[in-house]
């Protein structure tokens, strides 16, 4: 990431969180560049790393089970232990998401799982496993509110 976004780079980036989905040409359209010009900062902007991949965003259905958010505290703050922490972490795919944060936690993780007795398998074979950890706390969500939107 050499160089920063520009004015275009950012509305290409906005645009397309809400929908990755829509032709080249419009979204040509609604930044005011040409389609080759908008098709060759999409793709610089992959190369760059500022987009990372396009996912689909699915309505979960009422059984699909429970979310998690998980805080976790690290036994030391160092670099070395976040590192391992981290690097762990990126193995598991049980774990959908990760973020460093400032507060009480040092982590907080979401995670879902079908029922009760798989999220506690995920807590003891995982979670519970990852490098430098001394503290877990769960949260199970009850709904969800609000997803990740789609859609202009």
């Amino acid at each position: 990431m050499a160089e920063e976004a520009d004015a275009f780079d950012r509305r290409i980036l906005q645009l397309l969180r809400l929908n990755a989905r829509r032709p080249n040409t419009q979204l040509a359209a609604e930044v005011g560049l040409s389609p080759s010009a908008c098709l060759r900062r999409v793709k610089a902007l992959e190369e760059r790393g500022l987009i990372l991949g396009y996912t689909a965003i699915v309505s979960g259905a009422p059984d699909d089970g429970f979310v998690a958010i998980v805080r976790i505290t690290l036994e030391r703050q160092s670099e070395d232990f976040m590192r391992r922490f981290e690097t762990a972490v990126r193995r598991h795919p049980e774990i959908e998401e990760c973020y460093l944060m400032t507060g009480d936690a040092d982590y907080v993780l979401r995670t879902s799982a079908p029922n009760a007795s798989a999220y506690e398998k995920i807590h003891t074979e995982v979670l519970s496993r990852l490098p430098g950890v001394a503290r877990i706390e769960s949260s199970i969500a009850m709904r969800n509110v609000l997803r990740a939107r789609a859609g202009a």
